[in-house]
Parts: structure tokens; sequence; C-alpha cells
């Protein structure tokens, strides 16, 4: 008797030191888990909106699962079938192709998994909670008033020759982009003070798939062969600053930011590192800051609120259509960038430092 009780006391303290060792590797039942399913490392701003997000969730006492699917949407509906599959509390995405995850979302529906569509909005699913989100159309429209101030359009100075390249067609975000841009743009366009010389002037002309520099160098090629032997180039409207490097290249091939051929204005999106660095040697000439930063925390909080069953913080309610319902969404201000204030927008937050820039 006094055998089986020593035995039955040894299995006790087994059980007792599985489950300590199970909470202190992260285990433990009360913790929450969260899938980042993020679109790609080629571009630094997911990188960093990736490590962000983990970093903050983590702090709050999560496990992640942070996944990035370069570019292949496959491989993205793949990590979120595997992350529902491992049993997460909460879906972060940002999406390859919106229109592209119908399916996927309806087995974390029906697993009761609620979903914060992160920078890109989530299109066909009424099983999108919340949206966070830069204010898009602010974007474009930062971008447009930087070209209308740059060439004194507003002071009737003109014309001027401009060619206008459009984002990704599967990002729902690239249409606000563009729409912001144009509402500036488009009348001056209309009254000849903007010449496009291509005569390529819609968004599906302009269109840049997976916002790709290399297509973007391409089309760029194409475009001064074909309309700019004897012309010059005096702006180009580029979304992101992946199309603007392309486009740089392309320009610079030919001959532009020479002596006597100088680079013609254009803008950007996102501050990446080496489009700060253009912006410094005097190639591109503006960018779209948008603090990554502040829009992981601001998901994170969003995220943390519908795990805990709580209502997070909105401030849009009305603009997120995605063909089923409108979107919750919660939208940052973005920060116009030049020359004249790069060391304020991004050294002085911390963003960037003065060795990153050399």
């Amino acid at each position: 008797m006094k055998k089986l009780s020593m035995l039955f006391s040894l299995v006790l303290l087994v059980f007792a030191l599985a489950a300590c060792s199970d909470k202190a590797s992260g285990g433990g039942e009360d913790e929450k888990f969260v899938g980042i399913a993020m679109p790609t490392k080629s571009s630094e701003r997911w990188v960093k909106d990736g490590e962000n997000m983990a970093e903050e969730f983590e702090k709050l006492g999560y496990k992640t699962d942070l996944q990035y699917a370069q570019d292949v949407v496959e491989n993205q509906i793949s990590q979120i079938e595997n992350m529902i599959t491992k049993g997460v509390d909460l879906l972060v995405i940002a999406s390859i192709d919106g229109e592209a995850l119908s399916d996927v979302l309806q087995q974390a529906k029906s697993q009761e998994i609620p979903v914060i569509a992160y920078d890109r909005l989530i299109m066909n699913s009424d099983h999108v909670s919340y949206y966070a989100t830069f204010d898009n159309f602010q974007v474009g429209v930062q971008q447009g008033k930087y070209i209308e101030e740059s060439l004194g359009l507003a002071e009737g100075k003109g014309p001027f020759n401009i060619e206008l390249f459009a984002g990704s067609p599967d990002d729902n975000n690239a249409y606000f982009f563009w729409d912001g841009a144009m509402s500036i743009l488009q009348p001056y366009i209309d009254e000849g003070k903007l010449v496009v010389k291509s005569g390529q002037t819609t968004f599906e002309q302009g269109a840049t798939l997976r916002w790709s520099g290399a297509e973007a160098q391409k089309r760029m090629d194409n475009l001064l062969s074909a309309h700019y032997t004897n012309e010059k180039v005096d702006v180009v409207y580029s979304p992101f600053d992946g199309i603007s490097r392309g486009v740089i290249s392309s320009l610079k091939a030919v001959g532009y930011g020479n002596d006597g051929n100088p680079m013609p204005i254009i803008t950007g999106q996102d501050a990446e590192l080496a489009s700060i660095k253009s912006i410094i040697a005097g190639e591109q000439t503006q960018t779209v800051f948008k603090d990554t930063r502040e829009l992981a925390k601001k998901a994170v909080e969003m995220g943390d609120a519908v795990v805990n069953d709580k209502e997070p913080e909105v401030n849009d309610t009305e603009t997120y259509d995605n063909g089923v319902k409108v979107v919750p969404s919660y939208l940052l201000e973005p920060v116009s960038v030049d020359i004249d204030n790069y060391k304020e927008a991004l050294i002085d937050t911390g963003y960037y430092s003065e060795d990153d820039l050399k």
C-alpha cells in the first residue's frame, strides 16, 4: 500500500512538473495566440510592420505566428489555413490580393476567429471585423498637392509634361491613392497645364502589378522611347517608392540627372530607406511617410479589444466598403516628406538614425 501511495505521489509530481514546464514555454491555457499574415519581405515597410506588430502583441502576452508570403497568393492562403489549424485566437492580415481570401476567411468564420485587415482592405467577405490603415485618399492628395505646389500650377504656370503611374490593381488601396492624386491633378490635365504625352491617363493604363519596380522601369523605358525623344518629362506621378525607384533607373539610363538635364519631380510613398537616400541625392523628390510603428500599435489595440470582447476605437464607418459590408476602420494621418523636412519627420521621431541615411 505504501508503495502504491509513493507511486501515486510520483505520478502527481510528474504531471505538476509537466504543467509548469508547459506554462514556462508559453503553452499555458490562458495565453492568446495571434496569426500575422504579411504579403512580402521584398518591401522594407512590410518587414517593419510585421516585426512591430509581433513585438506589440508579445508585450501583451500573446504568442505570435508571423508569416510572409513573398507576394504569392497561394502561399498566403496556405499560411492562413495553417494558422487556423494551429488554433489562433485572432488573424491580422495584410492581403496580397484583397479579392482572393473569401474561402479561407469562411474557414476562420466557422472557427469564430476574428479578422483585422491591416493596411489593405480584404474584399468580398463579411468576415472582416475591422480595418487599420492610413487615410489612403489623403496620401494621394498629398502627392498631388506636392506636384501642384512645386510647379506653381495654382498660379497658372505650365504647361508641363507628366506621366502617371498607378499601384497594383489587386490592392484596393491603389484606387484610393489614385483618386486622391487625381482629385488635384485632373483639373490641370483637363485645362492643358499638365500634358500626358503618352495619352495614358486612366488607372488601368498606369497600373503596376504587385507594385513592381521592375515593371515600372520597363513601362517608363517604353514611354520615354515612344514619346520623349524630343521632349522632356517634367513630372512623374508615382504612388509608391519602389515604383519611383524603377522610374528613376529608367530616367537615369537616358541621361536625366546629369548637368543641364535635371530629374523630373517624382513622388512616392512609404519613406523607404533607399528612397530617402534618393531624395537626399536629388533624384526622387517626395515621399509620403506612414509611421508603421503607430499603425502596428493601433492594429494590436484593435485586435486585443476584439479578442477580449470589447469594442475597438474606430474613426471611420463609411469609407471602406468591401463589396459585402462597410468595414469599421481606424485611419491614421500620413505625412508628406521631401528634402526640407525629412530630418524632422524621420530622424527626430526615431524612425531612422543619421547613420541609417549615410
